[in-house]
């Protein structure tokens, strides 16, 4: 069974406003002008289907999905696919903004979407998630396209689900069209690197971000909630560079060692045990929130949004944050990380590196040939540090957080492409 993100703490703040709250705050320190400000805050397209799915048993099934365009100012717009029940369309219009936001602080040429389907993947079988995946790529056929509108996989989906969705396309085309959706398993077009890609963008931007704090990486500890692939990859990466894992977690708990987690064994132990960690003996169990509050030098939280709120921030002890997932912080959280002086390296630069690897992907697809990986890591590592000393720079010259320094970055170029392509 693949591994699942736990599921959001449902007392938070609505995704797409929060989003909106640092948007505003970056656009007031700009002097957007009413126009452009009213362009880039709103979605370009939004679609929502009703899918027909005959299940496993002969019933017949109507699942509801969405596809949200934010914008294609950049170029197509580019975003993941999630199977959630939990999954609801202010959520994935504030996904498909931060896509945006994300690109253009990579300063990579596509606008932002995202895209989910209301379903529990747990629940259903191969049979059903393919019939599900291929219903779904039918009904947006006249949104998807290499040069339009190009998917990836989120949560609850995965390389299997980017290969019935292009093969889904490509039927309908009458020729194999693989640069369609990235994420795909190699042997269809994927590219080297992708699996870590947002785990080793987390790292570098956490390397990164110590170096300007001053903090030795051998010397420092560490505490990743959330031990999905991103926070998997993520603390791997970490280990190797020195840093200590004191904490780790999943749905099924959180897990403490003072002297340090054996990352490659905890890796080891989630595999065989269909993707948890319950039951890992190498750590004590704690909770979630007395991990997200441990004392540790850098908190990666890399499961879903909203997990560090008004309700926890006074309570946490690290220097540094660097974000693996989608909006983990929520907005009314930020002005107490703030005045408690901890640097926060947002999630529209620090996860980047998935969507930037999955350009490259586009790129080999387009090209039809593959590149090494040595050339990806190479040259994602590069564009991860070149944002980071950008945004870094950035919040010196506003005198403002990381995070809203990452909104000027990236709204500041969506708004002279805007500009130089002529507006409206």
């Amino acid at each position: 069974m693949a591994y699942k993100e736990p599921a959001p703490i449902k007392d938070k703040e609505n995704p797409f406003e929060s989003m909106m709250s640092r948007f505003n705050i970056a656009a007031e320190a700009l002097g957007l002008d009413d126009e452009t400000y009213e362009v880039l805050k709103s979605p370009t397209r939004q679609v929502i289907v009703h899918l027909p799915v005959t299940m496993d048993d002969g019933s017949v099934r109507v699942f509801e999905g969405f596809r949200v365009i934010h914008s294609n100012i950049l170029g197509p717009s580019k975003g993941g696919i999630r199977y959630d029940k939990g999954v609801f369309l202010d959520e994935v219009k504030a996904l498909a903004a931060w896509m945006t936001w994300k690109c253009a602080v990579v300063d990579i040429p596509y606008g932002g979407a995202k895209g989910g389907i209301i379903c529990d993947p747990s629940t259903m079988s191969a049979g059903e998630l393919e019939r599900l995946t291929r219903a779904y790529t039918v009904a947006l056929i006249d949104t998807f396209g290499p040069d339009q509108d190009i998917p990836a996989p989120d949560m609850g989906t995965g390389p299997r689900e980017m290969a019935w969705l292009m093969d889904e396309y490509s039927k309908t085309k009458g020729m194999t069209v693989n640069s369609v959706v990235t994420g795909k398993p190699l042997v269809l077009g994927g590219s080297l690197g992708r699996v870590e890609a947002t785990g080793r963008g987390v790292m570098v931007s956490a390397m990164a971000a110590m170096e300007v704090l001053g903090m030795d990486p051998t010397q420092s500890t560490a505490a990743v909630q959330g031990f999905g692939n991103v926070g998997s990859s993520t603390a791997k990466l970490l280990a190797e560079r020195g840093v200590k894992i004191l904490g780790i977690s999943d749905v099924s708990g959180a897990y403490w060692n003072p002297n340090g987690i054996d990352i490659a064994g905890a890796i080891e132990y989630k595999n065989a045990h269909n993707g948890r960690l319950e039951g890992y003996a190498g750590a004590e169990p704690i909770s979630n929130d007395e991990l997200l509050t441990s004392a540790v030098d850098l908190l990666v939280p890399a499961a879903v949004e909203d997990v560090i709120t008004a309700r926890n921030a006074d309570q946490i002890q690290a220097k540094l944050i660097v974000e693996g997932a989608n909006g983990p912080t929520s907005a009314n959280a930020d002005k107490i990380i703030n005045e408690k002086g901890i640097m926060v390296v947002p999630d529209i630069l620090a996860n980047s590196g998935g969507v930037t690897v999955s350009y490259f992907e586009w790129v080999q697809n387009r090209l039809g040939y593959k590149w090494s990986l040595e050339m990806v890591t190479e040259r994602s590592d590069r564009i991860m540090t070149e944002a980071f000393n950008k945004v870094y720079a950035t919040s010196l010259k506003y005198n403002v957080p990381m995070r809203i320094a990452a909104y000027i970055v990236a709204i500041d170029k969506v708004a002279q492409t805007y500009k130089f392509r002529g507006g409206f």
